[in-house]
């Protein structure tokens, strides 16, 4: 018998749980291919004898036909050795897992319209809230194991019934080998405790939800990644009430609008916006809001022009909806002030029972905590502000080995990354480390990312800062394991984050802006010029150094940044500041100043933003992270090309003394906030433009990176964007990692990884 010639397909990437050996069985059988396809650890396996001509076809067509959900990185290909086998047709196989490598898991996915249309149609499945198939549903949330299989999620403790399992074992169903397939009779379920009796009845639970939220009531759900808090949007002591209970005073909360058509109701939006909001990831999505009628409760986002908008992702919230008058629910995290999402039962009624109406549950178990995730579009370009559900694990993957480097990110707003293989797997938003929940929580997403993706770290690296818990924890890990670690200074790690995501080796000037970041000189640093690659990096500028009176404080107290600036450059205290903040205080941190206690000194960017919004009036103590240049930045108004003038070159530094000198005279002639801030805004986009052209032709160097949590302001980024264009200089800003500390985990590891392949 003449031996099979067989080709052996490995293809890479975010290709299990989402319907991708069904697809490969179809095309196979579509184009008469005989064969075999099957999981593995590393990828989707394909193994088939292809008559002539069609390989390449074949190829192709997975390319450009793959699920709508999946992610290619690529395609191996080898021949393997001839077998007397013959195969007569083409099999589904079952999965293995027989490799330390792994394929990437899929982000968990907003519910697609057929299954809702399902809902109706299907009698097993009637306005069943727990639809799924290969197209949708939980992923990341549930699994525990690799590979994606059902017995290794939490939907194990849910045998199918006889219709489930008939299409979960019909190559010809969409339902084909989906893990989480459920239905009414098999799958999970809600229920809620009200006036201490139990009820399980979906459609008396929906209705009972829905009058208690149009009657203005706050109820909290489980979701996919943890649970929320909703009521109606448009109902002020509903939304007042939101307030007291999560312990939030002015944070704006995240609304979920009923469709598209009621989104262009109270926000303008344009395509790039419009499709993030539509898209399978379904995030939160920055938007401005527009000011005529309708018009939102003021408590909803006091001080905002902005508006974080979502589409329903699961069909409890398409239920709602058609229960309810609203077009417009709030869907904030379920959780208080600082702590993270709750995930259990147990946690939401300890925490929430006495604060909301009525809890509802479901008993499919979440393993990993996620929220909501958080995108603006900068131009045309989405920018992830916070990247969790929809969006994680997805992998970035790198242009040089990563294998077993372990990055434990900066404070706030932290993420992780480790490395596998050639990728780079960044975990979900952890928050602030210096809330015990939270560094719990760092902890435990930590060991499970781990135990996942089969991860043994053979290098460490960490903030250069020694004491922010990620950095402890890595100096613990180092020393338990006997493992390598190395610091990289917090700037550095913004920009090859940028660098990471666009692909860059060479040596680029980066613009670093953010808060705070401990630098080489032990100052607190934060407005930053480099020329820098992956390894490496030179301070060439920065904005001149000023005090930072009470250290930490002053980035709660942005009056104290005024102070410190106009104590710095000598200029009087005007009457009006002087009579808000008072007299003495003022005295005191002066004194504080000139005899140096608890008074280092920073370059921070974030912290001019402080001194000038607290000048102007707009925030003198701020209630939650970066408060007072979020709120200067929704002030602008009228924002035409005038400029103030800054002062000539001062050595590296550069100096802001002009433009707070203009700023003040501004407000002493009665020119408005929003003109003032709008002025600000293009002068400090001007100086960063000059500076960098200046830079680029001393150093040679072609491109130019920014990063840091000052380019969340989406004026500034937007103004740079189109400052450089006009110049024809390559900008690149960060998109799929986010600009702010929850970037700096991947740059950490990128840094690593380069030092490790240069000097191994």
């Amino acid at each position: 018998m003449k031996k099979a010639k067989i080709t052996g397909l490995v293809v890479r990437g975010q290709v299990q749980g989402v319907g991708f050996r069904p697809f490969i069985y179809h095309l196979a059988t579509e184009m008469g291919i005989k064969g075999e396809v099957d999981n593995r650890t590393d990828g989707v396996y394909i193994r088939a004898c292809f008559p002539s001509g069609r390989k390449a076809v074949f190829i192709e067509r997975i390319w450009k036909e793959h699920p709508p959900v999946a992610f290619i990185h690529q395609i191996i290909e080898s021949e393997e050795p001839e077998e007397d086998t013959v195969f007569t047709d083409f099999r589904i196989l079952p999965s293995r897992s027989d490799s330390d490598r792994v394929t990437q898991v899929s982000p968990d996915i907003a519910v697609c319209s057929d299954c809702l249309k399902d809902r109706g149609l299907q009698a097993a499945r009637i306005r069943y809230p727990f639809v799924n198939c290969t197209h949708c549903g939980p992923r990341f949330s549930i699994i525990r194991d690799l590979p994606y299989d059902r017995q290794q999620t939490t939907m194990s403790v849910f045998p199918m019934c006889p219709v489930c399992r008939t299409e979960y074992e019909d190559v010809a169903d969409r339902r084909f080998h989906a893990q989480p397939i459920a239905c009414n009779h098999c799958g999970p379920s809600y229920y809620a405790i009200y006036k201490g009796q139990r009820y399980a009845d979906y459609s008396f639970l929906l209705k009972l939800t829905a009058r208690l939220i149009a009657g203005g009531e706050v109820i909290a759900v489980k979701g996919i990644g943890g649970y929320h808090l909703v009521c109606d949007a448009l109902n002020e002591r509903a939304v007042q009430h939101l307030r007291v209970i999560k312990q939030r005073d002015s944070k704006p909360f995240a609304v979920m609008f009923r469709d598209m058509k009621a989104v262009h109701g109270y926000a303008e939006v344009n395509a790039a916006e419009e499709d993030c909001l539509a898209s399978w990831r379904r995030p939160i999505v920055l938007l401005k809001q527009k000011l005529q009628q309708p018009s939102l409760p003021a408590a909803l986002n006091p001080g905002m022009r902005t508006l974080g908008c979502m589409l329903p992702y699961m069909p409890v919230h398409y239920d709602w909806f058609d229960c309810l008058q609203t077009p417009v629910l709030v869907m904030t995290s379920g959780n208080l002030s600082e702590v993270p999402i709750l995930i259990t039962p147990e946690e939401a009624e300890r925490q929430l029972q006495s604060e909301v109406s009525l809890i509802l549950h479901h008993n499919r178990d979440i393993h990993n905590r996620v929220d909501d995730s958080v995108v603006q579009v900068c131009g045309t370009q989405p920018c992830l502000i916070r990247r969790s559900r929809g969006y994680v694990p997805e992998p970035f993957f790198a242009d040089m080995p990563v294998e077993g480097i372990l990055a434990f990110g900066a404070e706030k707003v932290n993420t992780f990354a480790l490395g596998k293989g050639d990728t780079v797997l960044q975990s979900q938003y952890i928050g602030d480390l210096k809330n015990w929940e939270t560094y719990a929580f760092y902890c435990e997403s930590l060991n499970r990312f781990r135990h996942l993706f089969r991860f043994i770290p053979d290098y460490l690296v960490c903030d250069l800062h020694p004491d922010y818990l990620s950095s402890r924890e890595a100096a613990r890990l180092a020393q338990e394991e006997q493992l390598p670690l190395l610091k990289v200074q917090h700037h550095h790690a913004h920009a090859v984050a940028c660098m990471l995501e666009h692909g860059l080796h060479e040596p680029v000037i980066a613009i670093v802006m953010d808060g705070t970041g401990l630098g080489d000189d032990g100052t607190v640093w934060g407005g930053e010029f480099f020329l820098c690659d992956r390894m490496e990096y030179t301070r060439l500028s920065y904005f001149e150094p000023v005090p930072l009176p009470g250290g930490d404080k002053a980035s709660v107290e942005p009056w104290r940044m005024a102070v410190a600036y106009l104590w710095h450059y000598g200029l009087p205290v005007p009457a009006a500041f002087e009579e808000r903040i008072g007299k003495e205080k003022i005295g005191m941190l002066q004194k504080m100043m000139e005899k140096k206690v608890n008074t280092p000194y920073t370059s921070s960017a974030g912290r001019l933003f402080d001194a000038v919004a607290s000048l102007l009036g707009v925030c003198d103590v701020a209630t939650r992270q970066a408060e007072a240049p979020i709120l200067l930045e929704q002030t602008i108004m009228d924002a035409r090309q005038i400029l103030y003038p800054v002062d000539g070159k001062r050595g590296e530094t550069v100096s802001f003394r002009s433009v707070l000198e203009s700023v003040i005279k501004d407000k002493a002639d009665g020119v408005s906030v929003g003109v003032i801030s709008a002025r600000f805004h293009l002068t400090l986009a001007a100086v960063i433009r000059q500076k960098a052209e200046q830079l680029l032709n001393l150093t040679g160097a072609r491109k130019v990176v920014i990063s840091g949590g000052c380019f969340q302001n989406k004026f500034l980024t937007e103004t740079l964007q189109r400052m450089f264009a006009d110049v024809d200089i390559p900008l690149y800003i960060p998109s799929r990692i986010p600009c702010n500390d929850s970037g700096v985990a991947a740059g950490q590891l990128t840094v690593a990884a380069a030092k490790r392949l240069n000097n191994p």
